[in-house]
């Protein structure tokens, strides 16, 4: 871990050529005195790399220290600069090795490469947190690192797994599931995986704890994940007893109801300014929950049974609160 930390320190500083102590320990995520401890290693191994005093001080390195990536054209350095700002790195816990990958390449390129591909990467624009109606990304919470480490080393070393998973309206339960594969999509994490030979998907951000398991994972060898995935989602959308609501929503809370939603297949915006999204819920119940929890701040617009429901429900409530009437003759 610390060899990799001063190999990006070195890079960081041949890129930049002078940064204080305070930029690369928030660029390595350590602290200050973790970079002073740093170059006093690298100073030790023989790195040229020494400190400038003074209010616009830090540390930099003697020119020389480069080695060429060769074999790459302009666009596969593009390419690789283009993927160092896709959102999967960072739902699935890899943001901080992308990040030091990156810095790995870029130094690594020759000089003609670096300039004009990394001039480009800053042209294009890959999944911005909002659209042209300045819809926001659905996105998870947090899934936390050592949670989502542990999911990423069973899928890749084909070990079994045990979580510790909040399923919607129920108490977390632990599970043991064989993982399939990662996804993400529009900013949200899901393990695909199998549980006593039957399909499971389970949401990252529900995933409280996670262990990876000695035992060789029950799956295949090989896997097509995205047609895995395409055929999870045919189901998904089609199958049970899953619930499809048309429903607007104050903006404040939009991302209570995204939340507690099953997925969110569509969104656009009213002239109010409100977001109009079709929604999943797990049934029927699932779906007059959730929208009661909103109060005023939601309406569902369709299917009528459950605008119906949500008015009886309301009804019932009014009638329960009305003010006893006047006694007749007082």
């Amino acid at each position: 871990m610390r060899a990799d930390r001063l190999v990006s320190l070195v890079l960081l500083l041949r890129r930049h050529g002078r940064l204080s102590a305070t930029t690369l320990a928030r660029e390595l995520e350590v602290s200050t005195r973790t970079v002073q401890r740093d170059i006093e290693a690298l100073s030790a191994a023989g790195v040229p790399v020494y400190a400038e005093r003074g209010r616009h001080g830090g540390f930099a390195l003697l020119p020389g220290f480069q080695t060429e990536l060769t074999g790459l054209n302009h666009d596969e350095a593009l390419a690789l600069l283009v993927a160092g700002s896709r959102r999967g790195a960072q739902v699935f816990g890899l943001g901080a090795a992308l990040a030091s990958a990156m810095r790995k390449v870029v130094d690594a390129l020759p000089e003609s490469y670096r300039v004009t591909a990394a001039g480009a990467a800053e042209r294009l624009l890959i999944d911005p947190d909002t659209d042209l109606l300045s819809r926001r990304l659905v996105e998870d919470d947090e899934v936390p690192d050592m949670v989502v480490a542990a999911i990423r080393r069973a899928v890749f070393a084909g070990h079994r797994l045990r979580i510790h998973y909040a399923a919607t309206g129920q108490a977390p339960q632990w599970r043991t599931v064989d993982p399939v594969g990662l996804v993400t999509v529009r900013g949200q994490g899901y393990l695909l995986a199998t549980k006593s030979g039957e399909d499971r998907t389970y949401r990252l951000s529900r995933v409280l704890a996670a262990e990876e398991l000695s035992e060789p994972a029950q799956r295949p060898e090989r896997v097509d994940l995205e047609r895995v995935w395409k055929e999870r989602s045919t189901r998904f959308r089609t199958g049970g007893d899953l619930i499809a609501v048309l429903v607007r929503v104050n903006p404040a809370r939009r991302a209570e109801l995204v939340r507690t939603a099953l997925a969110v297949h569509a969104e656009d915006v009213d002239a109010d300014g409100w977001p109009r999204l079709d929604v999943t819920f797990q049934d029927a119940r699932h779906a007059e929950w959730a929208l009661w929890q909103l109060a005023t701040d939601a309406e569902a617009l369709r299917p009528q049974w459950l605008r119906t429901r949500l008015r009886h429900r309301a009804a019932a409530i009014a009638a329960r609160y009305e003010p006893p009437s006047s006694a007749a003759g007082c």
